[in-house]
């Protein structure tokens, strides 16, 4: 039995991930901007935005499909998990002429 010890601990090592998840990202919402019109993040990467004006917003993909909040009021949040690397434009639905973008990269 002494013997299989050192073996089960390699063993679990070994299954462990090789990477760890990519730390979530949020966005801010205020003064009708989105506060960080670029963000770079991993595949795999969960990013929030969070409204932070006394207006209601929404996040709505370029594409209008892959992703589409409902209408976020003070305090509200949405968020997407971006899976795949590419850029992926989006905007407020309610005030077009904010915009902004997620460039995801391979991990």
């Amino acid at each position: 039995m002494r013997h299989l010890l050192p073996a089960l601990a390699l063993a679990a090592t070994l299954a462990a991930p090789a990477f760890a998840a990519p730390a979530p990202v949020t966005v801010k919402i205020a003064n009708f901007t989105f506060a960080a019109p670029v963000v770079t993040v991993p595949a795999g990467t969960t990013v929030t935005w969070v409204n932070e004006d006394d207006i209601p917003h929404t996040v709505v993909a370029d594409d209008k499909t892959m992703f589409k909040s409902k209408v976020l009021d003070t305090g509200d949040k949405f968020a997407f998990t971006f899976a795949k690397p590419g850029t992926y434009g989006y905007f407020c639905s309610i005030h077009p002429h904010m915009t902004g973008k997620i460039v995801v990269k391979a991990p």
